[in-house]
């Protein structure tokens, strides 16, 4: 089964669970901020994308800025931004997707469509 994270206030996390429900696709909706994606997950999503860091830092939301990750980013090394992905759901890009062979942050409908139907 397919877990979802998101945040409640999040109008995208909004349209990718409509987007699932209404193609009937079974999933776990499971509150970010307070269950961040665990070490194990946010590796493979890391993995998924390359090693991107960025790409699964919420960049824009507010936990990000007063911690002044731009600055600091670029000498984090990848456990580092994994332990604090991991303690911190603020910071995690979302939509978080995860399941088997199905990983995805953010939420594009053409993209999601194409990965699951």
């Amino acid at each position: 089964m397919l877990k979802i994270y998101t945040y409640s206030g999040c109008d995208t996390c909004r349209k990718a669970l409509k987007f699932l429900t209404s193609r009937g696709i079974a999933h776990t909706n499971i509150p970010i901020r307070e269950t961040p994606p665990s070490k194990a997950e946010l590796q493979a999503m890391l993995k998924e994308y390359g090693g991107d860091r960025r790409k699964l830092f919420n960049t824009s939301g507010q936990d990000y800025r007063a911690l002044g990750l731009g600055e600091k980013f670029p000498a984090m090394s990848e456990a580092e931004a994994i332990a604090l992905l991991g303690s911190n759901g603020n910071l995690v890009k979302r939509p978080f997707l995860i399941g088997k062979d199905i990983l995805r942050v953010g939420f594009k409908e053409e993209e999601w469509g194409a990965v699951l139907g």
